[in-house]
């Protein structure tokens, strides 16, 4: 035979061979990812329960929506009110499960709500000053939105307590230390209700928004300008002064007083003082500052970090669950 010539049948069966032993060897290699993929699926961390109501509005915009998961009791359940971060720029309720347990907190008999509430975008196109005030108040209003449905999802109105990261975590911290926003002379009923809370468990919290305590605090902080409309940390501490009115009416670290309800705070590292942090806008100082002013003020102030002293609660959950159970069960 020609090698160079080769006979055409030879050829055609040639290259079917060589096709068919390539076409198997890409199945076999394709034969083990399936039972690797469905292993990855099934030890996947649990997903958060169905709600047992979703996306139930509390006001007009698109996003005074809330989700609602209640607790199996035969008496009004407490609750967890959880107000999701993002720098009031950004994120949704759907991640709730990044500061509690929600299946933890209901099999203890516990409720859950998260929120949506709108953004600084919103508040600059509403010409709200300052902005901050839209994302704090719109927190507020679902809270008296939650307590006025308590008779119909079995919740008890005193035992609420706040959880949230970040910038929902300042928020948490707002409504624990705002005096209360009921409005008892309203025609709207949903305004009677109050804002108070029983305690709060937040994760990297802001507990001020006053630049020169986070400047003190924290020599590269950064967070907190678009809060009150301002462009940039430098422009945000040059206008201290003129804005202090509205930092004494939104900064948590300001509103603290004896009559406040206890708290917990969650930092991922620990404190360091007046040097620069890798994450100024959670670092831990702020921690540090306001459990110093709170127990100077009569209030309790939790702190955990890594390494910190005398840790009881390792987990948002846990703390507000001995919190909010404290009178007894409540089934």
């Amino acid at each position: 035979m020609n090698v160079l010539n080769p006979n055409p049948m030879l050829k055609y069966f040639l290259i079917g061979l060589i096709a068919s032993l390539i076409f198997g060897a890409r199945i076999m290699a394709d034969e083990p990812k399936q039972p690797q993929r469905a292993k990855k699926k099934a030890t996947a961390a649990p997903a958060v329960p169905t709600p047992t109501f979703a996306e139930v509005r509390y006001g007009e915009h698109e996003r005074h929506v809330l989700d609602f998961w209640k607790a199996e009791s035969t008496n009004p359940t407490p609750l967890v009110f959880v107000i999701h971060g993002g720098g009031w720029q950004g994120g949704t309720k759907e991640l709730v499960s990044r500061f509690v347990n929600v299946e933890q907190l209901l099999e203890e008999g516990i409720s859950v709500v998260a929120i949506n509430y709108r953004l600084i975008k919103h508040a600059n196109e509403a010409k709200v000053d300052p902005p901050v005030k839209v994302p704090l108040h719109d927190a507020a209003r679902a809270l008296q939105f939650v307590r006025s449905q308590a008779a119909q999802w079995n919740i008890d109105k005193d035992r609420i307590g706040a959880a949230g990261g970040s910038a929902g975590a300042c928020s948490s911290l707002w409504l624990a230390f705002h005096d209360d926003l009921a409005d008892p002379k309203s025609d709207d009923p949903v305004a009677h209700e109050s804002t108070r809370l029983w305690c709060a468990a937040v994760t990297g919290a802001q507990t001020t928004l006053d630049p020169q305590q986070m400047k003190d605090w924290t020599p590269n902080s950064k967070y907190g300008a678009h809060a009150f409309g301002l462009q940039g940390f430098p422009k945000f501490l040059a206008e201290r002064e003129t804005i202090l009115p509205w930092i004494e009416e939104y900064s948590p670290y300001a509103l603290v007083t004896p009559d406040d309800p206890p708290v917990y705070l969650i930092y991922s590292a620990p404190p360091a003082l007046g040097k620069d942090q890798r994450d100024p806008t959670h670092t831990s100082n702020f921690g540090v500052k306001l459990q110093e002013y709170c127990t100077a003020t009569g209030v309790t102030c939790k702190l955990v970090y890594p390494g910190a002293p005398n840790v009881k609660h390792r987990a948002p959950s846990d703390y507000l669950i001995e919190k909010l159970k404290e009178r007894g069960e409540s089934n």
